[in-house]
């Protein structure tokens, strides 16, 4: 039993935004002891952000509404304290590091709470050192953040937080725009400062197997703005809450199930490590023995190639080198790698936003050297990373129109067209929204819409999944795969390997500039040396099936993926 006071706490607390018809959050009964680690997972519009805005002080100041019950953090009032005095207890990293930063080097970045306090500068130099080295970050004091890698930024902006020694840490979607290890690293930062540093964590994140790779004390679900589990992991996987709200639980729990596993927290299930492998390592044997070999689908014709394709931003830091691959005709393909590997920039030659500086790109055989970005676009679609960097329309529906319009297409098709992909995207209920009602995640689903209506032949799309939870997620891909089957060839970058493993056959790595891999995913995610070049990591049903002793966990990936297949095509057959 806790016997320190919560450092935060809910009493019947009901929300509700001046804007909404209805509360956000409703009755919340909650309350975080110091130290603890808290991960909060549900279901994109669950509340989930708007506890965070409670917990970090926007709401009251920044978001208005109305409020019922209470809420303390550090034993105070938010009614009773500024903003300001929030931040000295509260420090959040949020999901966009870019949308954080102040500073135009790492070190102002860091030190820019402290000269707002005015810090001596002997003092302010100490604490900065200290602070990013806290974070193994002191050694890049000088550079810019916007030269870092997706890792190094999430590092600056935790250090530019926890400078003020704040007693709680709130992570909102720390995975988001990380690949597989580095993603793996922050988990092990957050864990070390956690216990080093006795911080109170509070994580918010939709890749809950990837949180759970280091211990939670509690996770909380939440759905309809309620608290509907407050449990340790192990109790919570032994559930069948996770799939029935649509939250996606680890992939080896959900094996472990197909094989008629009874989950129990007795066994351990909440991390892999602690699972009692020998109680389910025979019904794991009997299922892989029971499923039928795995059969290769028949290949298409080349669609595009890339040959000998090299680029570099500047003179003396290639980005590609000689680069090949083929993609095939209705394929669905990953490109998958580090944080800066070039992946991206492989996507801006095909579509023509830069040009190669040695090798070519054909389409159908024919080169596309002198083709302009219009006539590249007839063939080929780009959703990019970053949402806010393609919306140019204030509303949404005018922003998925934008592209039907400018090619002419009469405006009773283009209301047909947007309204069945804002339909598949989770949107139409905001289809008459302004693009700046939206979180980060539902621009991310606009941008798609709005390729999606254009109909092209091959649609390549940068982390298509980022961010968002299973129900989009599986919508999202359920609709590529039809586009897919329609003929459409896909490729998707992507840092998300059970997108990797369930969609995609084909998957190509690169790191360094170079191609390292290509071939099948599940040949990729089960090689520890690919896995560790790329920053990918091995994939928990190729640990489980190692740690049971398997006779192929290779092969056990396969039938586990085969074996998904085959239900959603049952599924779609009913």
């Amino acid at each position: 039993m806790q016997t320190k006071e919560p450092i935060i706490s809910f009493r019947d607390f009901t929300f509700q935004y001046f804007s909404q018809k209805e509360p956000t959050l409703f009755n919340i009964e909650l309350e975080i002891y110091p130290g603890e680690k808290i991960l909060i997972v549900g279901p994109s519009g669950s509340g989930k952000s708007t506890l965070a805005h409670c917990i970090n002080g926007l709401i009251p100041y920044a978001y208005k509404g109305t409020v019922t019950g209470t809420m303390t953090v550090a034993g105070k009032d938010p009614e009773k304290s500024s903003l300001f005095e929030r931040s000295k207890t509260v420090g959040t990293v949020l999901q966009d590091s870019d949308g954080q930063f102040v500073g135009l080097t790492v070190g102002e970045d860091i030190a820019f709470a402290l000269e707002n306090d005015r810090t001596a500068q002997a003092e302010m130099k100490e604490t900065v050192q200290r602070v990013a080295d806290m974070v193994d970050m002191g050694a890049l004091l000088s550079s810019s953040p916007f030269e870092l890698s997706g890792g190094q930024k999430q590092r600056t902006a935790l250090a530019g937080v926890m400078v003020d020694d704040v007693e709680v840490l709130l992570f909102d979607e720390p995975l988001a725009n990380l690949d597989p290890l580095t993603g793996k690293t922050a988990i092990d930062l957050i864990d070390r400062i956690h216990r080093e540093y006795n911080k109170t964590i509070v994580i918010i994140e939709h890749r809950m197997e990837d949180v759970l790779y280091r211990h939670v004390d509690r996770v909380l679900v939440i759905s309809e703005g309620r608290i509907v589990s407050d449990s340790a992991p192990d109790e919570l996987v032994s559930s069948d809450l996770l799939p029935r709200l649509g939250i996606r639980e680890p992939l080896y729990v959900t094996a472990l199930k197909y094989a008629g596993v009874e989950l129990m927290p007795a066994l351990g299930p909440g991390y892999i490590d602690t699972l009692d492998i020998s109680q389910v390592r025979e019904p794991l044997r009997q299922w892989a023995a029971a499923r039928p070999p795995h059969a290769e689908p028949p290949q298409g014709e080349v669609l595009l190639s890339v040959r000998g394709l090299s680029f570099r931003y500047t003179k003396n830091r290639p980005t590609l080198q000689d680069i090949s691959l083929d993609i095939r005709r209705g394929e669905m393909v990953s490109i998958v790698g580090t944080n800066g590997a070039g992946k991206s920039t492989l996507a801006k030659l095909i579509c023509g936003f830069v040009h190669e500086d040695a090798g070519e790109i054909l389409y159908e055989g024919q080169s596309i050297r002198d083709w302009t970005i219009k006539e590249r676009s007839l063939k080929i679609g780009y959703v990019m990373q970053n949402p806010n960097q393609m919306i140019s329309k204030p509303m949404i529906f005018d922003e998925v129109a934008l592209g039907l319009r400018i090619r002419g297409t009469p405006e009773e098709k283009v209301r047909e067209r947007v309204e069945h992909a804002l339909k598949i995207c989770g949107l139409f209920p905001m289809r008459n929204w302004p693009v700046a009602a939206l979180s980060f995640g539902q621009k991310k689903r606009v941008t798609i819409a709005s390729m999606l209506v254009m109909d092209p032949q091959i649609l390549i799309l940068d982390e298509p999944t980022a961010g968002q939870d299973l129900r989009h997620y599986t919508d999202i891909m359920e609709f590529l795969r039809g586009l897919n089957r329609q003929g459409i060839t896909i490729l998707m970058i992507t840092h998300d390997m059970h997108l990797m493993l369930e969609y995609t056959p084909h998957a190509i790595v690169l790191a360094g500039g170079r191609k390292i891999g290509d071939g099948s995913a599940v040949e990729i995610l089960t090689v520890a040396e690919m896995a560790e070049r790329a920053n990918l990591k091995l994939t928990s049903l190729y640990e489980l099936a190692r740690k049971a002793d398997l006779p192929d966990p290779q092969g056990f990936v396969q039938q586990f993926i085969d074996y998904e297949e085959e239900r959603r095509c049952e599924s779609e057959a009913v």
